[in-house]
């Protein structure tokens, strides 16, 4: 094995694989890098079994060959490194020796041969969808997803894939996701699957940049999805299970309705959360119709028996009932983060129903949170 590449494209793509590596594993290829030559680039490869993903970068091949090293040392070594070209042969047995400029270094890994399989993309079965519609959808969904694994099935984000269009759904119990994106060609036929909400977010950090749409396949035996970029793929275990049906918490008709700048709500709810931390998080929103004297708010409120309490307004527009409901206000501020719009819409039925927001003028995004109970 001898390859040459530059430092800058060696640490931005050992940055990318590097990512999913586990520091302590029972199975020690998986600390590990994989470095194998490839046609005219080189391959870095990474997994902890559940994602695998391969990174391609551009280097000179003048001997191929393939071996596996600890990612966390070969990462902090290459970000230490001039930029320039960097030198990296076999050196002995199963050591990876670089040299760049005056800097030269051996690093002790393990035969290629010991790293574990990862399936690899077939273009002829992909599906198509444009890069920055699949991140804006992984950012308004995945943040919905659970964090505790005593529920695999919700740590997941469903994915349907149903004519042209590509539905992503997360919850955790308190609150739902629901994003529709446009696919690039319509599907043979209509199918779900659940994919890890970790992968999606992995996937979302390497989409800056791609230009070309992103190729999605899934295995016949749906047990796996694998995501192509143009230099980078993704393959990760889908959740066995049934997803909830999220649509039947999904309010179907309101007794008030807000609209608001979503920048002002969410100074409003940031204020409120200071006073709100110990009180579970709970901040209590009053719709207050507008009159002849004075027009429509919404007031935000957050009280604390040892600090002190908060309270603010913002101008809204309000159609329907004055109605008092209270959500906790991290919540709150995930999902207003996640709209990306201008000015949201915040619908409410009941102080015990769930609450519901949306970009202003777009079907395409619907966050849905259960209230806290009102003191």
């Amino acid at each position: 094995m001898n390859i040459t590449c530059l430092q800058e494209s060696l640490a931005k793509g050992l940055g990318i694989a590097g990512r999913i590596v586990k520091e302590r594993s029972t199975l020690l290829a998986l600390s590990n890098i994989l470095l194998a030559a490839d046609g005219d680039r080189l391959k870095l490869a990474a997994t902890n079994l559940e994602i695998g993903i391969t990174c391609w970068i551009g280097a000179q091949i003048e001997q191929e060959g393939a071996i596996t090293v600890p990612a966390r040392t070969l990462v902090d070594l290459v970000n230490t490194l001039p930029p320039g070209k960097v030198d990296m042969s076999m050196n002995g047995a199963q050591t990876l020796k670089l040299q760049s400029g005056r800097f030269k270094s051996n690093v002790k890994g393990i035969d290629a041969n010991e790293f574990p399989l990862i399936p690899h993309i077939e273009g002829d079965e992909a599906i198509h969808i444009a890069p920055d519609v699949l991140g804006q959808m992984i950012e308004q969904v995945t943040f919905a997803a659970a964090r505790d694994e005593s529920r695999p099935i919700l740590t997941g984000v469903l994915a349907r894939f149903e004519g042209d269009r590509l539905t992503f759904a997360a919850a955790d119990g308190f609150r739902l996701s629901v994003r529709t994106g446009s696919l690039s060609a319509a599907v043979s036929q209509p199918f779900e699957v659940i994919v890890p909400a970790r992968a999606l977010t992995e996937l979302g950090h390497v989409l800056n940049g791609q230009e070309e749409p992103v190729s999605i396949a899934v295995t016949p035996t749906r047990n796996q999805i694998m995501f192509r970029l143009n230099s980078v793929e993704l393959v990760a275990q889908l959740i066995d299970g049934k997803f909830p049906d999220y649509q039947m918490i999904m309010p179907k008709s309101n007794t008030a309705r807000a609209v608001l700048d979503t920048a002002p709500l969410i100074k409003a709810c940031k204020a409120a959360s200071v006073f709100a931390r110990e009180s579970a998080n709970t901040v209590r929103l009053t719709v207050v119709p507008g009159d002849e004297s004075k027009p429509g708010h919404l007031a935000v409120q957050a009280t604390s028996a040892e600090t002190g309490d908060n309270a603010g307004e913002v101008d809204a527009s309000i159609e329907g009932e004055p109605l008092e409901i209270a959500f906790n206000v991290q919540y709150l501020i995930d999902a207003l983060k996640a709209v990306g719009a201008p000015q949201v819409s915040l619908e409410l039925t009941t102080a015990s129903s769930p609450g519901v927001i949306r970009p202003l003028g777009d079907d395409a995004f619907t966050h849905v949170m259960m209230p806290m109970q009102l003191r």
